[in-house]
C-alpha cells in the first residue's frame, strides 16, 4: 500500500515540476533553429547560380565574386556549427557580399533583364523573407523556453536536469549599419 502511495506521490511531483514541458519547449526551440539552418542553407545553395549568372555579364568583377564565395563558405560552416551567434555573423557577411553582387547588376542593363537573373533574385528575396520569419519563430521559442526554465518550480527541475538558457539569434553590431556599396571608378587623368 505504501508503495502505491509512493508511486502516486512521485507521479504528482514529477508532473508538477515541469520536466515534460521543459523538454517540449526545448524541442520547439531546436526545431525553430533548424528552420533557420534550412533557410540559410537554401540561401547558400542559390548563391552559386546567381554568381554564375552575373559572371556571364561582368567577368571583370572578380573581387566581388571572391568576397561572395568566401561569405558563402563561412555561412555554410556556421550552419553546420548550429551556433546562433556564428550563424548571425555569417549571415551578416553574406548579406553585405550579396549587396555588392546585386549592385553590379545596375551597371549591366542586359543582366537586369536576364530571365535567370530575375528568377534568382526573386528566389533570393523569398528566401530572405523565410529567414526573417525563421529567426522570429526561433527567438519566440527561445523566449518561451528561457522564461519557463526560470520559473518556480521549473527552475529546480532545470538545474537538476542541466537545462540551460538558449542563445537568441541576434543581429551583430555590424548588421546595424547599412552596407555602403560604391563601384565608382576614379576618373582617368587627362
Amino acid at each position: 500500500m505504501t508503495r502505491r502511495w509512493l508511486v502516486v506521490a512521485l507521479a504528482v511531483l514529477v508532473s508538477g515540476c515541469g520536466y515534460n514541458r521543459i523538454q517540449s519547449l526545448d524541442e520547439q526551440a531546436s526545431s525553430a533553429q533548424s528552420q533557420i539552418q534550412v533557410q540559410l542553407q537554401r540561401r547558400a545553395d542559390l548563391i552559386p547560380n546567381l554568381v554564375n549568372t552575373v559572371k556571364g555579364y561582368a567577368a571583370h568583377e572578380e573581387e566581388v565574386f571572391n568576397t561572395v564565395a568566401e561569405a558563402r563558405s563561412r555561412l555554410l560552416n556556421a550552419v553546420q556549427s548550429g551556433d546562433p551567434e556564428q550563424m548571425a555573423n555569417a549571415d551578416q557577411r553574406m548579406t553585405g557580399a550579396l549587396g555588392r553582387l546585386l549592385a553590379i547588376s545596375e551597371n549591366y542593363p542586359n543582366l537586369k533583364a536576364d530571365e535567370n537573373f530575375l528568377r534568382l533574385q526573386d528566389e533570393l528575396t523569398g528566401t530572405e523573407n523565410r529567414i526573417a520569419v525563421a529567426r522570429s519563430d526561433y527567438n519566440d521559442a527561445v523566449k518561451t523556453y528561457n522564461a519557463y526554465i526560470r520559473q518556480f518550480p521549473q527552475v529546480l527541475t532545470a538545474k537538476v536536469t542541466g537545462a540551460k538558457s538558449r542563445k537568441y539569434f541576434e543581429a551583430t553590431e555590424k548588421a546595424e549599419a547599412v552596407p555602403t556599396v560604391d563601384f565608382s571608378k576614379p576618373a582617368a587623368a587627362k
